[in-house]
């Protein structure tokens, strides 16, 4: 698979370091992957038994680092094995010297080990491949998710192997003795959870949402089943029940697909959409852009408007509030090649009234429009693991699936249009926020003379450990502020956050403070470097 959707991989029920206490929720294991020092709690679900499952994981891996696992998982059998007759034996002669039936009472039955192949095993291709991460959270982290590392729960460091290598001991029981000698599958799919679902990603997620009569809101999947849990409060959260499929494949739509905006997210949404087998046809302002698509099996479209006119759906992902403008309503734009039942998706983050008057001016002539910004960042486009923000035509939502599950991980509905807008604005409000915050900490670990990888490291080991801390800090660290968000983009959602909150009087000093400092490093060229580039405004 590529990078961000994991193969199945072999790993075996270990004990975990004491020290490491169990995530809440669904029950879980504690799994050493073959082949890897890499640990993690998996939950049972995610678990299929080794000898049942391995031709077929074999077919699906072809990678060195897989054969190096499938042969110490070997090994281990072979030793097992040998082991076991060489426990039968030594029993053996125990009877037939101390024919006791106390003794025979302190015989050992002889202990059995459950393997299992991880039908999501989550191990990271890309530095030392073997990295993987943890699937023992919800929705987010139920499966593909850039899911919680081994290292978020436990204080140890990646890769230490943990401080009681025994294995788990089973008790005896028929499930176990099948497993062990490979023929039916070692375990039942726990109540609830759904079967493994034909032409669907297992990884990925759907809500809607819907206004009920409660004040809460509530989250209702289209293609999974969900456990939804009443909480005390009235309201409504959820978790993903994981539907593994055998290999994780979803089947294209056969609609013509456009493609309108290679940028940093752009680039990863289509070459996915590619890959995944769609027709797409690609537009850029820069042209030569296109080229690299091409190559892949794109079509280059000569403007908006005739991407628009020659494809069923086309999707948009572009700057900000006036480029969206222009994409549509400009010379050759959208709107020219809009007829009764063309579809038009804007992916661009954008302010609620913008997108409001361009579904207005699609709908107008026939044309059926979704808002879907999405959340994330080029490593995460690339890696097809995007959050899809989606509101507006639901029927389009719909059509639109097989195209969402080649790009995210999970998509939301969140109904009438201008809603999807509000929604991301607010996360990415939150993200820049937290990403000065960031940067403010660590100027003033150095300018008080502490150690600012010390503080990284304390942060890494607190509650606010998190994929994005570690990232952010690191290329702080190193100096390396390639994008991967760009800082003037960041500036430009609070912005349009903070003008957001002025619209219904409410108060936004953190996003306001936040808004300066960015404004401060453009003023210093860092516009086009990374967000995390925001640093550097703080540097006397």
């Amino acid at each position: 698979g590529k990078l961000g959707r994991y193969p199945p991989w072999p790993g075996k029920i270990v004990n975990p370091p004491k020290d490491l206490k169990k995530p809440r929720g669904k029950k879980c294991f504690f799994v050493k992957f073959f082949g890897t020092e890499d640990h993690a709690w998996i939950k049972v679900e995610q678990l299929k038994p080794y000898h049942a499952h391995k031709e077929e994981m074999i077919k699906i891996n072809k990678g060195k680092r897989f054969q190096q696992a499938v042969d110490a998982v070997e090994e281990f059998l072979r030793k097992t094995k040998g082991k076991d007759q060489a426990s039968s034996h030594n029993s053996n002669e125990e009877k037939n010297r101390r024919n006791s039936s106390e003794e025979r009472g302190k015989q050992s039955a002889g202990e059995e080990k459950r393997k299992a192949s991880l039908s999501e095993g989550k191990v990271k291709k890309g530095t030392g491949e073997g990295r993987k991460r943890g699937s023992s959270v919800s929705s987010e982290r139920g499966s593909k998710s850039p899911l919680k590392r081994a290292q978020d729960q436990s204080p140890r460091k990646r890769g230490r192997p943990p401080k009681d290598e025994k294995d788990l001991t089973i008790p005896e029981s028929s499930t176990v003795k099948r497993v062990m000698t490979g023929t039916v599958a070692g375990f039942k799919w726990p109540p609830g959870v759904s079967e493994p679902v034909k032409d669907s990603d297992p990884h990925f997620h759907h809500f809607l949402l819907s206004q009920t009569e409660k004040p809460a809101v509530c989250y209702q999947a289209i293609t999974k089943k969900l456990k939804v849990c009443e909480e005390e409060t009235g309201s409504t959260s959820i978790q993903a029940a994981d539907s593994t499929a055998v290999n994780g494949s979803i089947t294209p739509t056969d609609k013509k697909i456009g493609f309108l905006g290679l940028g940093l997210m752009g680039s990863g949404i289509v070459s996915n959409l590619l890959k995944m087998g769609h027709t797409v046809t690609v537009w850029n302002r820069t042209a030569e852009k296109c080229d690299l698509f091409i190559q892949e099996g794109a079509r280059l479209g000569r403007t908006p408007a005739e991407v628009v006119s020659t494809c069923d759906i086309t999707f948009a992902c572009v700057s900000d509030p006036k480029a969206a403008k222009d994409l549509v309503l400009g010379p050759s734009g959208v709107l020219q090649g809009i007829r009764p039942g063309k579809c038009y998706v804007d992916m661009s983050t954008v302010d609620a009234d913008t997108v409001t008057e361009l579904a207005q001016v699609i709908v107008s002539r026939g044309g059926r429009f979704l808002e879907a910004p999405v959340s994330g960042n080029q490593q995460l486009s690339n890696d097809g693991m995007l959050v899809i923000l989606a509101a507006g035509d639901r029927g389009l939502y719909e059509d639109c699936s097989s195209c969402f599950q080649a790009m995210g991980k999970t998509s939301f509905f969140l109904g009438e249009v201008g809603n999807a807008a509000k929604m991301m604005l607010i996360v990415n409000m939150v993200q820049g926020s937290f990403m000065a915050t960031i940067a403010e900490g660590l100027t003033l670990a150095q300018v008080t003379g502490q150690s600012q990888q010390t503080l990284l490291d304390i942060l890494n080991q607190g509650q606010l450990a998190s994929i994005f801390l570690d990232q952010k800090c690191q290329n702080i660290l190193q100096g390396n502020f390639k994008p991967d968000f760009y800082l003037k983009y960041i500036q430009k959602d609070l912005r349009l956050a903070i003008a957001l909150g002025d619209s219904v009087n409410h108060p936004t000093p953190m996003a306001a403070a936040a808004n300066e400092v960015y404004k401060r490093a453009k003023a210093l060229d860092q516009s086009d470097n990374d967000m995390s580039a925001v640093y550097r405004a703080y540097i006397h």
